[in-house]
């Protein structure tokens, strides 16, 4: 590599460089932070976040690859590091009160959070397997250590232990189709691997190696059948760093799909109908299954995975218009999901958890505009429209039926009106019941402006749904 080489892929990681740089100096930095001073770290981690997505936005004019294929900065990889900005600042927001209440204020806490979205940041640009492994094994390193953050917590070291085990085991399976793609085509990179890859049916040694990389990347966005940590570590982690892998580490993973499949694996035809089958019985059993759960983190973690089955069918999909409609229901799903988190990590105040949905009985009555807010939260999740939730859903059923699937939008339409259920559920025991005992949520200014934000985000792409399907389409033609 050049000199001008060297200097032309700095300034296409510069907003990597930022975070890291940034993550390593608030290492530092917080040792010398005294206790009752944690407000600083969560300043400073936000800073840090604004003037990398500062620096993502000045270089989304033009396509830039660094480092010999193996990194590109465009408007595909720019728009997931917006998604990814939205959720980092809205967890530093939403952790501040919980973090005391927790006693997880250190700087370590945060200095995590942003090494883990470097991860994340490095599998939106990756255009080389070995590259995607080093930014999926960074993201999910720093997250084992965020979900067992809780040390004294039985159920949090029990998730962070199923989640460590589990997340060996899917990137075991990752690298051995990665190390058996390049046997096969002498390549990790996507582009060679384009070029590489030919043929319908495929060679049924690289039909092998697709296997087992959709079974590594399937694991990260919780689908069926690598589905079984997602509970379990959902319930058991901070629930700060539950919203976070709900939304930030998910959309990673469909970064990567999404630049791996719909580009040099395209041709693998008889793939598709293994996707397929994931989406159909991913949808099914994260809306079957959350019917009977009465716990809210635990009937989130199933809708999370529900939610995974529908963005798969935009995957399905393909094309453009396919693309676009998992880009859009990614930024969307972050808000309302960040919002209804949001909802149940302010409900954490004493000995008041809010974890369980029976806490919520009356919550109108007592508090009837958060009430309101969690009312809007809830039927954008189950997809009822006006909310931003519905276009989210509508979009990915429209490139479903104009690429043909028209059997695939019925089940999905099927599967999301028995998803609406549990959420209606919820509404019911918020405004139909008494309550069971007096709370007062812990509402900082902090939590507020997360929960106002997100429900505006949630309101705004509702009422303007083209705007945002037009910039998540150029987003996918710059890809």
């Amino acid at each position: 590599m050049t000199d001008a080489e060297l200097f032309h892929s700095i300034i296409a990681s510069l907003p990597e460089i930022v975070v890291v740089t940034g993550a390593c100096i608030l290492l530092i930095l917080g040792q010398l932070v005294r206790k009752r001073q944690e407000h600083f770290l969560v300043a400073a981690s936000v800073a840090v976040v604004l003037i990398a997505a500062f620096a993502t936005l000045l270089l989304a004019s033009e396509v830039r690859p660094a480092y010999s294929g193996m990194f590109i900065a465009d408007r595909f990889a720019v728009f997931f590091k917006l998604v990814f900005y939205l959720a980092t600042i809205l967890t530093f927001l939403l952790s501040r009160k919980y973090a005391d209440i927790e006693g997880i204020g250190s700087s370590e806490y945060y200095v995590l959070l942003l090494f883990a979205l470097f991860g994340m940041m490095i599998m939106a640009s990756a255009t080389d397997l070995l590259s995607i492994y080093v930014g999926l094994e960074l993201m999910v390193l720093c997250t084992y250590v965020l979900t067992g953050f809780l040390r004294r917590d039985r159920r949090s070291n029990e998730a962070a232990l199923k989640y460590v085990i589990l997340g060996a085991v899917s990137t075991g399976i990752f690298l051995y189709g990665v190390s058996l793609i390049y046997g096969l085509t002498g390549t990790t990179q996507l582009n060679a691997m384009a070029e590489a890859v030919t043929g319908d049916p495929l060679d049924p040694g690289l039909l092998l190696a697709v296997v087992f990389i959709v079974a590594g990347l399937v694991f990260k966005v919780g689908a069926v059948p690598f589905h079984m940590w997602v509970p379990d570590v959902y319930e058991g982690a901070p629930t700060t760093i539950t919203a976070f892998m709900s939304v930030g580490p998910k959309a990673a993973g469909f970064a990567v799909i999404l630049r791996v499949f719909l580009n040099p694996l395209v041709a693998a035809s008889d793939v598709w109908i293994l996707v397929a089958v994931i989406a159909v019985v991913t949808m099914a059993l994260g809306s079957f299954v959350a019917l009977v759960q009465d716990n809210f983190k635990r009937l989130l973690a199933y809708s999370s995975i529900a939610h995974a089955g529908f963005a798969i069918f935009g995957v399905v999909a393909g094309g453009q218009d396919g693309i676009a409609s998992v880009m859009l229901y990614l930024l969307i799903y972050a808000f309302m999901n960040l919002g209804i988190f949001g909802a149940v990590i302010m409900m954490r105040n004493g000995d008041f958890s809010g974890e369980v949905i029976n806490d919520y009985a009356g919550f109108a009555k007592s508090h009837p505009g958060l009430a309101l807010l969690m009312l809007l939260y809830l039927f954008s999740l189950a997809g009822i429209p006006p909310t931003a939730g519905f276009f989210a859903k509508f979009y990915v059923l429209v490139a479903l039926v104009e690429r043909g699937f028209v059997l695939l939008a019925v089940i999905a339409v099927l599967l999301s009106a028995v998803a609406a259920y549990f959420y209606i559920r919820i509404v019911m025991v918020i405004y139909m019941r008494e309550p069971e005992r007096a709370f007062d949520p812990a509402l900082t200014p902090m939590v507020r402006a997360t929960l106002a934000f997100t429900a505006l985000g949630t309101i705004g792409i509702g009422l303007f749904p083209a705007w945002f399907l037009g910039l998540a389409q150029q987003s996918a033609a710059g890809g």
